[in-house]
């Protein structure tokens, strides 16, 4: 045993001991009444776990320094050293303490949730999978996008699932020499021909611009979440073939050139 440790008696060593034991049963009261905190809470189980474990890491680096001191050995040093090596840590993987932190905003805050359908600036999907470090998007076309949680806590995030309801908002062209009414009458037609979308909000159909060449009018209506993309395209095809059968010329953009001959 060396000096700077100190001598190592019974006495000592008994009370190491007994302190070790104390600290061992503190953790164990003190990680039931932050279970019992958390649970009352209502957080996410993620969220639960990760401040269990967090905690226990915590009470556990502070009952060996206690241990340590009851043995006489000086922890001064100890405190120095754990404090170079977490700086040194910390360093090294700066971004990904910043993904765990961005990741604990996102299972705090609850933007969103697993299944969720949700748009960001890198790209849109269904939720798959939350992490401390990533989020898992699924996408349409049968992709999945891994992204880092601060960069979805730096952008934006839209979650189109969260409220339940979705509206369509169609622009559609049509020609001056139309009249208002018999668009407005056409693309409510259409509009009814659709299934699943509800009467309350009540389908509209407003002017939007006038453009160059052509009106522009917004066909909006509201559907359920999980039938938008269903009722958005058969939205489509009906406007398109009731204007078919009302006579409703739909325009574009065009350029009429006049080619004019000079005399010599």
């Amino acid at each position: 045993m060396t000096k700077s440790l100190g001598a190592m008696t019974l006495e000592k060593l008994l009370g190491g001991l007994l302190t070790l034991a104390v600290c061992l049963i503190v953790i164990r009261i003190v990680t039931k009444i932050v279970e019992r905190i958390t649970a009352k809470v209502n957080w996410d189980p993620r969220v639960e776990k990760y401040l269990a474990t967090g905690v226990k890491a915590v009470l556990y680096i502070l009952a060996a320094l206690i241990v340590a001191d009851s043995f006489g050995i000086p922890v001064t040093s100890l405190i120095a050293l754990v404090s170079v090596f977490g700086l040194a840590i910390s360093l090294a993987v700066q971004d990904v303490l910043a993904n765990v932190a961005s990741g604990l905003v996102i299972l705090f805050s609850r933007p969103f949730d697993l299944g969720d359908y949700v748009g960001t600036n890198d790209g849109e999907g269904t939720v798959a999978e939350i992490s401390l470090t990533h989020v898992k998007l699924d996408t349409p076309d049968g992709q999945r996008i891994m992204l880092p949680t601060s960069t979805m806590v730096a952008g934006k995030i839209i979650n189109y699932t969260t409220l339940g309801i979705r509206r369509a908002n169609h622009a559609i062209c049509v020609s001056y020499d139309c009249a208002t009414e018999d668009v407005r009458a056409s693309c409510l037609r259409a509009v009814s021909r659709v299934k699943n979308v509800l009467d309350d909000p009540a389908p509209a159909v407003v002017i939007n611009t006038y453009g160059d060449s052509s009106i522009e009018y917004r066909v909006r209506f509201w559907t359920r979440t999980e039938n938008y993309w269903d009722a958005h395209f058969q939205s489509l095809e009906e406007i398109r073939r009731c204007f078919a059968e009302d006579g409703i010329e739909m325009t574009y953009n065009h350029l009429n050139v006049h080619i004019v001959e000079t005399k010599k």
